[in-house]
């Protein structure tokens, strides 16, 4: 982790952002306020960095403040206090009472989209959007004010989500970190969100993004492929070419302050009066806010069926519920209040007595001292949440039970089910029977066991603190940016086209060596309906100039089969390889089979069928097939609905027809590629240049190469293939000859001789619209290639005399100015000298 900025010799600032900072302000008089931190929650979880920070904190204070000279009041006192408020006047019940809690805490929670009250249209699904967009642009205005270079922002819960993004466009160097303290839900509740994909995109420009446990990373990853097409790594999520970290932080809490609580005297005191309060019976704590994902009603619900079927336990046990009131405003909270407190009273009514109640139920919150001791006196704490992001109220029952080691009965629902599962009994709250079971078989565990199983939570619960989970973000965070700027340091340059033309012109013995799907084809829209792979018009007379020139020899090195190669280069002095190297031919002679004799190719007809299931389901979509090869394309198809059926045809794959079958699957932009095991571009390139030299009978060595094309990753390691080559130009290549055989096989024959003559300044690899490529260098399109193609094919030593640098280097001009007029009669020259008939597209 970063510790000091030795620049500056001070600490680095950290300002962390969230909907309410961590204090309480009351109004004390005109101008005047009391302050008061509050403990635990983020409070706790900075302590683990704020010795290598100057922590400062960004938020709603709490209370809305109209007065101008009333705000610089409570803005001094918080400065005091290192807090700085956001100032929500106006916007705030729509943006937190309407779009965080009342359409995205449901949608988090796994509880739906609730219905849009169509008789209020003050206040709509997009008058709160609104709102929650104009208040993150506020956040947004305040961080702006106090940001300084360096500072690294920490942004905190779904009340946040734009403004990462909102960051980002003001300033893209400032570190951003985001942190989700509630549930994500799967995919298929999330998408039912308006504006989706907004918040997705927005949340994906933080550098670092974290969720408490792999369950809501999984869900995260899943959405952000089913909703923006774009794939979950375990780097993170690769959007709009760059990586997104997203990983887990369990967040924890400060377990000595719980301890040391538990050993005041005065809360010696109060757990001695519970006991006696209690004496005889055997304790169930519930803590929980009166909250619908609390489960507080499943919770009563498996208590009344474990007294109903356990009659013995019925005057010798007692559940005691703390509920604390939230949103007391709203109906639906309203309601749960009433159905909680009728079972209440129907549960007391049925096994209560005079002189004992089975249920102690308190809508009230209490004091931390009070709560530790009831942690601390407490046999079983039972918690039932329905969802939950974490669930700390299990850490702090674990934290207090030192000398109990009582057990705890923990949701599988809760985030903290994935932290201490291993020690609690994991219940499903739905399934009442299974919740009364765990009562019972945690009300008679033997002492031993009780102890072994605290002994396990307890370890967790004190290692993964929450002073570990700050460390252990902001660790992570400046990681991921110091990746990241390695990775934009290593990001390859533009292609120098003058350069290019240059060692071109300066060389003897040229080799260009080209893909085809992306490179040469001629640019299509969702529109067109014509579906094969053709050359760009533009580069007909191109093409050929530069294959009949003596000093370059052209090879074209393509996923496609021979029949579409043969269909646009049957005309070309060009080198062709189909299918990656499986088979290969100069353009005057045959095509030459290097597939294995032994290749199993049992699995092409199962995959076709699914193809084909796929292709009648998804309209546009189409199969190409080849000899070792099936592909299924949807580049033609709605996009979000052909990467769905994509992911979908993945899985039949793998389940079935390819499962133990020796071969490659590729997934492509818009394809997936099932081929036979077979070369890369790079294995088949050192095989096919050999055969040239071989068949060319070249005795003057390549002295210049130009390799580009649209590659899939794997085949990029044909790229580095000249790289170790030019540290030495001396090359054995081992040819075959094409015998008369009916099988196409070949003899061997080795030739050793200087292949390669290659100086580094003298070799051009360029990626097409690439950023993370193994290539020196990259070019936005294939308009690129084809701009280039052009100039390589009518520039010469003679020819660079006629023309100004910035003339000859200038891209091609649409217009028709002057330059581009004697640039077309050059080109008409080069033809004529080379006999060049075909025709050139200006």
């Amino acid at each position: 982790m970063m510790l000091y900025d030795d620049a500056r010799g001070e600490r680095p600032r950290l300002l962390v952002v969230a909907n309410r900072l961590p204090v309480s302000a009351k109004r004390t008089g005109e101008n005047s306020w009391s302050l008061e931190m509050s403990p635990g929650g983020l409070v706790s979880g900075l302590l683990g960095v704020t010795s290598q920070f100057d922590t400062k904190w960004v938020g709603w204070p709490g209370v809305d403040v109209y007065n101008e000279v009333e705000k610089n009041a409570l803005t001094k006192s918080l400065a005091e206090m290192k807090c700085i408020p956001v100032f929500l006047n106006g916007v705030f019940d729509q943006y937190y009472n309407g779009y965080c809690n009342g359409i995205l805490w449901p949608i988090l929670h796994h509880m739906g989209l609730p219905q849009e009250d169509q008789q209020d249209t003050n206040q709509t699904f997009e008058t709160q959007y609104d709102a929650y967009k104009k208040a993150n642009r506020m956040f947004l205005d305040v961080i702006i004010q106090n940001y300084e270079e360096g500072d690294t922002v920490w942004c905190h819960d779904y009340h946040l989500m734009f403004l990462p993004q909102y960051l980002k466009e003001h300033n893209n160097k400032i570190k951003v970190g985001w942190f989700l303290h509630s549930p994500f839900p799967s995919s298929e509740v999330y998408k039912t969100l308006p504006s989706r994909s907004e918040l997705l995109r927005a949340i994906l420009t933080a550098d670092l993004l974290g969720f408490h446990t792999y369950d809501f990373v999984r869900h995260f990853l899943s959405t952000c492929t089913r909703i923006l097409g774009v794939e979950g790594t375990n780097e993170g999520v690769v959007y709009q070419g760059r990586v997104t970290r997203v990983a887990v932080f369990p967040i924890g809490i400060d377990p000595d302050r719980f301890i040391r609580t538990c050993k005041l005297p005065e809360v010696t005191q109060q757990m001695n009066e519970l006991k006696e309060r209690f004496a005889g019976k055997k304790v169930i704590l519930g803590v929980d806010r009166l909250d619908m994902i609390k489960g507080i009603p499943q919770k009563y619900l498996a208590f009344e069926k474990f007294l109903e079927e356990n009659p013995y336990w019925r005057d010798k046990v007692v559940l005691v519920q703390i509920a604390v009131p939230t949103r007391n405003d709203v109906p639906e909270y309203r309601k749960l209040k009433s159905q909680v407190h009728g079972l209440v009273g129907r549960i007391n009514g049925r096994f209560g007595s005079v002189s004992s109640l089975p249920i102690h139920h308190l809508d009230c919150s209490v004091d931390f001292n009070y709560l530790c001791a009831l942690y601390a006196i407490a046999d079983v704490m039972l918690v039932t949440s329905l969802r939950d992001g974490m669930n700390l109220v299990s850490y702090e029952f674990v934290a207090c039970q030192e000398a109990k080691k009582g057990v705890l009965v923990l949701s599988e629902f809760a985030g903290a089910g994935q932290s201490l599962g291993v020690g609690a009994l994991l219940v499903n709250p739905w399934d009442v029977t299974e919740v009364s079971s765990a009562i019972k078989e945690a009300l008679n565990m033997p002492a031993e066991e009780r102890e072994t199983r605290h002994k396990f939570n307890f370890q967790y619960v004190y290692t993964h603190s929450a002073k570990k989970w700050g460390s252990d973000f902001m660790s992570e965070l400046n990681d991921t940016i110091a990746e990241s700027e390695l990775q934009i340091r290593n990001i390859p340059l533009g292609l120098p086209q003058q350069d290019v033309i240059q060692r071109y012109l300066q060389s003897n013995n040229r080799l260009i060596i080209l893909g085809f799907c992306g490179t040469l084809t001629e640019q299509k829209n969702s529109r067109s309906k014509e579906m094969d792979l053709k050359l760009n018009p533009e580069l007909k007379g191109t093409l050929k100039a530069l294959c009949n020139d003596p000093k370059t020899t052209v090879v074209v090195l393509s996923r496609s089969d021979k029949n579409i190669l043969d269909k646009n280069f049957g005309g070309y002095n060009i080198w062709l390889a189909a299918e990656n190297g499986m088979f290969e031919k100069h353009t005057t002679g045959e095509w030459v089979t290097n597939m294995p004799q032994n290749m199993n190719l049992d699995w092409v007809d199962s995959v076709k069928n699914v193809f084909n299931y796929f292709t009648d389901r998804t309209p546009r979509s189409f199969v190409k097939s080849s000899e070792t090869s099936l592909v299924w394309n949807y580049e033609f198809a709605d996009v979000e609905f052909g990467r769905a059926q994509a992911r979908d045809l993945l899985q039949y794959l793998w389940a079935g027809p390819i499962s133990n079958a020796s071969v490659d699957v590729v997934r492509g932009n818009h394809s997936v590629e099932v081929h036979a095991i077979g070369e890369t571009k790079g294995t088949a390139i050192g095989r096919i240049l050999g055969d040239i030299v071989y068949r060319k009978s070249m005795t003057t060595p390549i002295d210049f190469v130009f390799c580009s094309g649209y590659f899939l990753e794997k085949d990029e390691d044909i790229y580095t293939f000249f790289e170790s080559k030019i540290l030495s130009s001396k090359l054995s290549h081992e040819t075959r000859s094409k015998s008369s055989s009916c099988n196409n096989s070949r003899k061997k024959k080795k030739i050793s001789m200087n292949v390669l003559d290659l100086k580094k300044e003298n070799y051009f690899s360029a990626a097409i619209g690439q950023a993370r490529t193994k290539a020196r260098y990259v070019i936005d399109s294939s308009l690129d290639v084809v701009d280039l193609l052009h100039k390589l094919a009518v520039v010469d030593t003679t020819m660079t005399d006629s023309f100004s640098d910035s003339e000859l280097y200038e891209p091609r001009n649409e217009n028709g100015n002057a330059n581009s007029k004697r640039w077309t009669n050059s080109v008409r020259r080069r033809k004529m000298e080379i006999g060049d008939t075909g025709q050139i597209g200006m």
